[in-house]
Protein backbone atom coordinates (compact mmCIF):
# COMPACT_ATOMS: atom_id res chain seq x y z
CA UNK A 1 0.00 0.00 0.00
CA UNK A 2 3.05 2.49 0.84
CA UNK A 3 4.44 1.67 -2.56
CA UNK A 4 1.41 2.89 -4.14
CA UNK A 5 1.05 5.56 -2.77
CA UNK A 6 4.72 6.75 -3.24
CA UNK A 7 4.15 5.83 -6.69
CA UNK A 8 0.68 8.00 -7.50
CA UNK A 9 2.56 10.48 -5.64
CA UNK A 10 5.48 10.19 -8.10
CA UNK A 11 3.30 10.06 -11.22
CA UNK A 12 0.97 13.42 -10.20
CA UNK A 13 2.37 16.84 -12.53
CA UNK A 14 4.62 19.56 -10.30
CA UNK A 15 2.22 22.63 -9.66
CA UNK A 16 3.33 25.44 -11.04
CA UNK A 17 4.29 28.67 -9.26
CA UNK A 18 1.19 31.00 -9.38
CA UNK A 19 1.23 34.15 -11.14
CA UNK A 20 0.84 37.53 -9.82
CA UNK A 21 0.39 40.73 -10.99
CA UNK A 22 2.75 43.89 -10.61
CA UNK A 23 1.17 46.95 -10.10
CA UNK A 24 3.02 50.26 -9.76
CA UNK A 25 3.94 53.82 -10.06
CA UNK A 26 6.37 55.68 -11.27
CA UNK A 27 7.38 59.25 -9.38
CA UNK A 28 9.65 61.37 -11.74
CA UNK A 29 12.36 64.09 -10.69
CA UNK A 30 13.27 66.88 -13.17
CA UNK A 31 11.20 65.26 -16.27
CA UNK A 32 8.28 67.26 -17.51
CA UNK A 33 6.33 63.68 -17.34
CA UNK A 34 6.15 60.55 -15.52
CA UNK A 35 4.32 58.83 -19.12
CA UNK A 36 5.65 56.54 -21.45
CA UNK A 37 8.30 54.80 -19.56
CA UNK A 38 9.13 51.50 -19.78
CA UNK A 39 8.80 49.41 -17.15
CA UNK A 40 10.43 45.40 -17.36
CA UNK A 41 11.24 42.70 -15.54
CA UNK A 42 15.12 42.37 -16.10
CA UNK A 43 16.59 39.04 -17.67
CA UNK A 44 15.92 35.70 -15.46
CA UNK A 45 18.51 33.85 -15.91
CA UNK A 46 18.37 30.58 -16.63
CA UNK A 47 15.05 31.19 -18.50
CA UNK A 48 14.51 32.57 -22.14
CA UNK A 49 11.16 33.37 -24.30
CA UNK A 50 9.87 32.90 -27.62
CA UNK A 51 7.96 35.55 -29.00
CA UNK A 52 4.66 34.10 -30.47
CA UNK A 53 4.29 34.62 -34.07
CA UNK A 54 1.23 36.61 -34.47
CA UNK A 55 2.06 39.27 -32.04
CA UNK A 56 3.49 42.56 -34.18
CA UNK A 57 2.88 45.77 -32.56
CA UNK A 58 2.44 48.40 -35.00
CA UNK A 59 4.12 51.97 -34.48
CA UNK A 60 1.93 54.77 -36.12
CA UNK A 61 3.22 57.39 -38.22
CA UNK A 62 0.30 59.99 -37.23
CA UNK A 63 -0.49 63.64 -37.14
CA UNK A 64 3.58 63.74 -37.82
CA UNK A 65 4.43 61.89 -34.45
CA UNK A 66 5.53 58.25 -34.11
CA UNK A 67 2.19 56.70 -32.13
CA UNK A 68 3.13 55.25 -29.25
CA UNK A 69 5.87 56.98 -28.66
CA UNK A 70 7.43 54.76 -26.54
CA UNK A 71 6.82 50.75 -27.81
CA UNK A 72 7.98 48.05 -25.40
CA UNK A 73 8.86 44.75 -27.01
CA UNK A 74 10.26 41.61 -26.12
CA UNK A 75 13.55 40.71 -27.94
CA UNK A 76 12.60 38.90 -31.58
CA UNK A 77 9.57 40.72 -31.82
CA UNK A 78 8.30 42.08 -35.31
CA UNK A 79 7.08 45.51 -35.30
CA UNK A 80 5.35 46.81 -38.43
CA UNK A 81 5.94 50.55 -38.59
CA UNK A 82 2.48 52.29 -40.56
CA UNK A 83 2.34 55.72 -41.99
CA UNK A 84 -1.21 57.19 -41.57
CA UNK A 85 -0.18 60.72 -42.70
CA UNK A 86 -0.98 62.20 -46.33
CA UNK A 87 2.73 62.38 -46.86
CA UNK A 88 5.64 60.19 -47.08
CA UNK A 89 7.62 59.40 -44.00
CA UNK A 90 10.54 57.82 -43.31
CA UNK A 91 11.77 55.42 -40.13
CA UNK A 92 15.41 55.01 -39.24
CA UNK A 93 17.61 54.52 -36.26
CA UNK A 94 20.83 55.29 -35.74
CA UNK A 95 22.08 52.44 -33.42
CA UNK A 96 20.33 49.90 -30.79
CA UNK A 97 21.55 50.26 -27.26
CA UNK A 98 24.48 52.61 -28.48
CA UNK A 99 25.73 50.03 -30.54
CA UNK A 100 26.23 52.45 -34.72
CA UNK A 101 26.52 48.52 -36.44
CA UNK A 102 22.36 48.00 -35.31
CA UNK A 103 22.07 51.13 -37.71
CA UNK A 104 19.17 50.54 -39.92
CA UNK A 105 17.23 52.57 -42.36
CA UNK A 106 13.63 51.03 -43.60
CA UNK A 107 13.31 53.65 -46.55
CA UNK A 108 10.11 56.15 -47.53
CA UNK A 109 7.10 54.86 -48.27
CA UNK A 110 3.46 56.61 -48.37
CA UNK A 111 -0.13 56.83 -46.85
CA UNK A 112 -1.25 53.49 -45.66
CA UNK A 113 1.68 51.03 -46.51
CA UNK A 114 3.35 49.03 -43.44
CA UNK A 115 7.21 47.80 -43.32
CA UNK A 116 8.14 45.22 -40.95
CA UNK A 117 11.30 44.79 -38.60
CA UNK A 118 12.02 41.95 -36.42
CA UNK A 119 14.18 43.49 -33.42
CA UNK A 120 16.79 41.26 -32.28
CA UNK A 121 18.93 42.93 -30.05
CA UNK A 122 18.45 44.12 -26.53
CA UNK A 123 18.30 47.22 -26.38
CA UNK A 124 16.76 50.68 -27.10
CA UNK A 125 16.43 51.78 -31.22
CA UNK A 126 15.83 55.61 -31.30
CA UNK A 127 13.25 56.33 -34.30
CA UNK A 128 13.53 59.37 -36.46
CA UNK A 129 12.72 60.25 -39.84
CA UNK A 130 15.14 61.74 -42.42
CA UNK A 131 12.01 63.99 -44.25
CA UNK A 132 10.60 65.69 -40.65
CA UNK A 133 13.34 65.92 -37.94
CA UNK A 134 10.94 67.03 -35.49
CA UNK A 135 9.62 63.60 -35.51
CA UNK A 136 11.27 60.91 -33.07
CA UNK A 137 10.15 57.65 -31.02
CA UNK A 138 11.75 54.84 -29.40
CA UNK A 139 11.57 51.05 -29.54
CA UNK A 140 12.83 49.62 -26.45
CA UNK A 141 14.08 45.55 -26.36
CA UNK A 142 14.17 43.81 -23.35
CA UNK A 143 14.92 40.23 -22.29
CA UNK A 144 11.08 39.19 -20.86
CA UNK A 145 7.59 39.90 -21.75
CA UNK A 146 6.65 40.98 -18.38
CA UNK A 147 6.78 44.66 -19.03
CA UNK A 148 4.72 47.82 -19.36
CA UNK A 149 4.53 51.93 -20.29
CA UNK A 150 3.19 54.36 -17.59
CA UNK A 151 0.18 56.13 -18.62
CA UNK A 152 0.08 60.01 -17.84
CA UNK A 153 -0.31 59.94 -13.91
CA UNK A 154 3.30 57.48 -13.99
CA UNK A 155 0.67 54.39 -13.64
CA UNK A 156 1.58 50.78 -14.81
CA UNK A 157 0.47 47.18 -14.68
CA UNK A 158 2.05 44.05 -15.55
CA UNK A 159 -0.04 41.16 -15.59
CA UNK A 160 0.59 37.15 -15.24
CA UNK A 161 4.50 37.37 -13.56
CA UNK A 162 5.71 33.97 -12.14
CA UNK A 163 6.09 33.80 -8.36
CA UNK A 164 9.89 34.52 -7.93
CA UNK A 165 12.31 37.30 -7.09
CA UNK A 166 13.02 39.88 -9.91
CA UNK A 167 14.76 42.94 -10.88
CA UNK A 168 12.55 45.60 -11.94
CA UNK A 169 14.10 48.30 -14.65
CA UNK A 170 13.00 51.47 -16.18
CA UNK A 171 13.70 53.67 -19.18
CA UNK A 172 12.43 56.80 -20.12
CA UNK A 173 14.13 59.45 -23.31
CA UNK A 174 14.84 62.39 -20.77
CA UNK A 175 15.66 60.11 -17.45
CA UNK A 176 18.42 57.99 -16.24
CA UNK A 177 17.67 54.30 -15.97
CA UNK A 178 16.31 52.78 -12.70
CA UNK A 179 15.85 49.45 -10.76
CA UNK A 180 14.94 47.76 -7.95
CA UNK A 181 14.14 44.50 -6.62
CA UNK A 182 10.67 42.96 -6.72
CA UNK A 183 9.02 39.61 -5.27
CA UNK A 184 6.01 38.53 -7.00
CA UNK A 185 3.77 36.03 -4.96
CA UNK A 186 -0.23 34.99 -6.26
CA UNK A 187 -1.12 38.00 -4.46
CA UNK A 188 0.92 40.11 -7.19
CA UNK A 189 3.32 43.03 -5.62
CA UNK A 190 3.31 46.63 -5.50
CA UNK A 191 5.83 48.67 -6.16
CA UNK A 192 6.82 52.69 -6.65
CA UNK A 193 9.78 53.84 -8.33
CA UNK A 194 11.59 57.13 -9.11
CA UNK A 195 13.23 58.40 -11.92
CA UNK A 196 15.11 61.15 -12.05
CA UNK A 197 16.71 63.46 -15.31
Amino acid sequence: MVALLIGLTLALPARSSPNGNIKGKVMVQGLHSAENIAVYVDAIPGKTFTVQPWIHPVVNQKNMKFDPQVQVVLKGTTVEFLNSDMISHNVFWPSIGGDKKLAHNLGTWPRGQKKPFQFNDLGVAPLLCNAHSEMSGYVMVVPTPYFATTDSKGDFFISDVPAGHYTLKTWSPGGKPTSQDVDVTANGASVTLTVKK
